[in-house]
């Protein structure tokens, strides 16, 4: 019996040739993958670092600032990096009770500053100063609160640095006003010191040291503008109690040479009522002579003793039209605080 053979299909038979293309396609592949799966997490990488933006982006795709919010950055010289963080919040100017309203006292600034941020960029709210006087107020205000926004998105490491430098310059401050406002924040706030000094300093000092001024060049163009308007507005408290001090001080003076005019006079009176009834004995007595010689001693006390008297009258006149002067300056101190402050004023019956 003839015997069977297996026949081999001449297809399913690998040739060496065919081996290495199956391995430098699979290689491909591999390869492929590989590309793909860096791709992803490039995409990823680059999505995690900018989400920030990403987030902006989508907060502002349909955000017009209303010309007043733009007039503010324009003023502050904003640079668009800190333009699109302000507008990012939404700023709002608002009316006293809309602003207690959106912003609780707890919130709010201690400094010359009426404003207040919400933390993760949930919001700018400042107050409307519509005084003449306090013109800047506004623009300090709404620098000082983006800078708070700008705080909240530094990262770990550039917080940091940006930490120590700002610890450093506190250290040489010598403006009273700014250091008790620290110190006021050092008790309400302790955990938000290093926040409102980055938020104070970058606003309200003119002179910095170079690396904080190119750290807030980020920011600003020309940040020197926006402490010339805090100047600006301060000056109008700061020289107002100047002035009342220096009243104040006039009139202790006055009130005291008041008290010992007459003082002295009370002497005076004293004296003469003595010179007159000596005068009468003597007259009374028939010593003539005596009488004559002792009249133009009595007529010079009485002179003077009238003399005296005008001459206190005219401190009482001066202290009463100094007193009139110095209250007009508190009352002006009074309105401006008023106009700095969101209590609101009940409605007269």
């Amino acid at each position: 019996m003839a015997h069977l053979h297996m026949q081999h299909h001449p297809n399913n038979k690998q040739t060496p040739a065919s081996r290495f293309q199956l391995y430098q396609s699979g290689k491909f592949s591999l390869l492929l993958s590989i590309l793909i799966l860096v791709g992803w997490f490039l995409v990823l990488g680059v999505v995690f670092t900018g989400r920030q933006q990403i987030s902006d982006w989508i907060a502002l795709r349909n955000y017009q600032p209303p010309a007043t919010i733009a007039a503010l950055a324009t003023q502050d010289t904003m640079t668009d990096k800190s333009r699109n963080i302000f507008y990012v919040n939404k700023p709002a100017i608002t009316q006293k009770s809309d602003f207690n309203a959106s912003c609780p006292s707890s919130s709010r600034e201690q400094t010359i500053v009426l404003g207040c941020y919400r933390s993760n960029q949930a919001g700018i709210y400042l107050l409307n100063v519509d005084d003449a006087r306090l013109n800047g107020v506004v623009q300090v205000t709404a620098a000082h609160e983006m800078l708070h926004a700008a705080y909240d998105r530094l990262s770990g490491s550039e917080r940091q640095r940006v930490d120590a430098m700002l610890m450093d310059f506190y250290k040489t401050v010598t403006d009273q006003r700014i250091r008790q406002t620290i110190d006021g924040y050092r008790v309400s706030e302790p955990n938000d010191v290093v926040n409102e000094m980055h938020s104070i300093f970058g606003t309200e000092i003119t002179d910095l040291p170079p690396g904080l001024e190119a750290y807030y060049s980020q920011y600003f163009t020309n940040r020197k503008q926006i402490a010339q308007f805090a100047d600006q507005y301060e000056q109008e408290f700061s020289s107002r109690k100047t002035q009342v001090e220096e009243d104040d001080k006039q009139l202790t003076g006055l009130k005291k040479q008041i008290s010992d005019t007459e003082a002295n006079l009370k002497q005076q009176q004293t004296d003469i009522t003595t010179s007159r009834q000596h005068l009468e004995s003597l007259q009374a007595s028939g010593d003539i002579a005596s009488y004559n010689a002792g009249v133009p001693g009595y007529n010079k006390q009485v002179s003077d003793y009238n003399a005296g008297v005008q001459s206190v009258q005219r401190l009482v006149d001066q202290y009463n039209t100094l007193v009139v002067a110095r209250n007009a300056v508190a009352s002006e101190i009074t309105a401006l605080t008023d106009a700095l402050s969101s209590s609101v004023a009940p409605i007269q019956k």
